[in-house]
């Protein structure tokens, strides 16, 4: 069976964007691949925080991620620090990688652009991915095409190391995208991908009142000033395509009549989406709140999770440093 490899930022409760754009299909993936999931809490501290909260926020989306569907019988579900290699091999990485290919990242470009100060761990932040994924030797990584460029520099990386310790039969694995089919999720405000910081997004735990709060003023076809207005399903930014996430495909066709034909306006359109929305979403809710109540059980859980992927990296570590020649312990000094 092939192996694929993903991370999430624990950004703390996931929303729909998450939902769609990533963690639904690794709910379908984890039967027919051997996953490796991970709470990337390390890439999480590369920007300021309040340690409570990242505390907080890590348990809220490994809560999530159980809730939307991860099987930890099916899939290893971890957090990252908590699997020290991740590190380790990741400066291991730092050496191989040209200071030019981080430079290009387009992240890094963004994000160093809005600070005054731009701190290492920024520039860093692909090679620690690479380590993510090559850690586990993974065939595959689920990704949205935005994250296609970090994922041609793990490649890179795992080509530098084996041409130099291992040109003979390559160790690590190049890693092919498997792309998403949900493309990127436009946030309520019509503009701006799904962002918890922006405030444009939908939570998958919020009760159906909150919900509809936040769907009834959401962008729709600015062509429908009026409900006689015929509308263009296609220039809906945000609710057609929600509908087509979250109804069945004749709620979809029935939407895109009475958009064109004016026998909707835009509230009736939201009323019908709002409906199929929350029944989704209900069974993940009730999930996850009963995983809230026994954060015993949940221990328990990301802490097997972290030790079935521990097993993985201990190997991967001993075969990267016998291969460099670096001892394996303290007594081969």
């Amino acid at each position: 069976m092939a192996r694929i490899f993903s991370g999430i930022q624990p950004s703390g409760e996931l929303h729909i964007g998450n939902y769609l754009g990533a963690v639904k299909n690794w709910v379908a993936l984890q039967s027919q691949y051997e996953s490796f999931i991970c709470v990337v809490n390390y890439h999480a501290i590369t920007l300021p925080y309040a340690a409570p909260d990242l505390i907080a926020r890590t348990r809220e989306m490994a809560i999530g991620l159980l809730a939307a569907g991860i099987d930890p019988e099916k899939a290893t579900l971890f957090i990252q620090s908590q699997v020290p290699e991740h590190t380790e091999l990741a400066w291991i990485f730092n050496t191989l990688t040209p200071l030019g290919e981080l430079e290009r990242q387009t992240q890094f470009k963004e994000k160093s652009g809005r600070q005054e100060q731009v701190m290492a761990g920024i520039l860093n932040y692909p090679v620690l991915q690479a380590a993510d994924i090559l850690l586990y030797l993974a065939d595959l990584v689920p990704v949205g095409e935005d994250q296609i460029q970090h994922l041609e520099l793990s490649r890179v990386i795992a080509r530098n190391w084996n041409a130099r310790f291992s040109p003979d039969a390559p160790y690590f694995p190049e890693p092919q995208p498997k792309l998403t089919q949900t493309r990127r999720i436009v946030g309520l405000d019509g503009r701006s991908k799904m962002s918890k910081s922006i405030g444009n997004t939908i939570g998958i735990m919020e009760t159906p009142e909150a919900i509809w709060e936040k769907l009834r003023p959401a962008v729709t076809d600015p062509a429908r000033q009026k409900k006689t207005d015929a509308g263009d399903p296609d220039k809906c930014p945000v609710i057609y395509q929600l509908h087509k996430a979250f109804s069945p495909p004749a709620v979809v066709i029935e939407v895109e009549e009475h958009c064109r034909g004016a026998k909707w306006g835009c509230i009736d359109c939201k009323k019908s989406l709002h409906g199929h929305l929350v029944a989704e979403l209900a069974p993940i809710r009730a999930r996850a709140q009963e995983l809230a109540g026994d954060p015993a059980s949940l221990t328990n859980i990301m802490d097997a999770g972290a030790e079935r992927a521990r097993v993985v990296a201990r190997k991967t570590i001993a075969d990267v440093k016998e291969r460099m020649g670096l001892p394996l312990a303290a007594s081969a000094h």
